[in-house]
């Protein structure tokens, strides 16, 4: 009879063991699940940040390349006003104005 008890508490406590086992695997693969779940986090958070940076970058660089054309634009505007300043420049000094005409009978 004792050795069917001593049998039986035996098994009782291959048992516990056992669960005590698989218990602490649970948790720990519980625990690197967490922590992939955590890095996977990161990593996104980090790809995020990257592409808004990227995106800064993009933006700063459109607005660095308007600025640019508008600055062409207006170095061409100032150009076109040199022109034509020196053809009436020209044209002054080529027909000097007339004192003599009465401008108020040309129509």
């Amino acid at each position: 009879m004792e050795v069917l008890v001593r049998e039986e508490k035996r098994r009782e406590e291959k048992r516990r063991e056992r669960e005590k086992r698989r218990e602490e695997k649970r948790r720990e693969e519980k625990r690197r699940e967490e922590k992939r779940r955590e890095e996977k986090r990161r990593e996104e958070k980090r790809r995020e940040e990257r592409e808004e940076r990227r995106e800064e970058r993009r933006g700063e660089e459109k607005r660095r390349e308007e600025r640019r054309g508008e600055e062409k634009r207006g170095e061409e505007k100032r150009g076109e006003e040199r022109r034509k300043e020196e053809k009436r420049g020209e044209k002054r000094r080529r027909a000097p104005f007339n004192f003599n005409c009465n401008s108020h009978e040309i129509k």
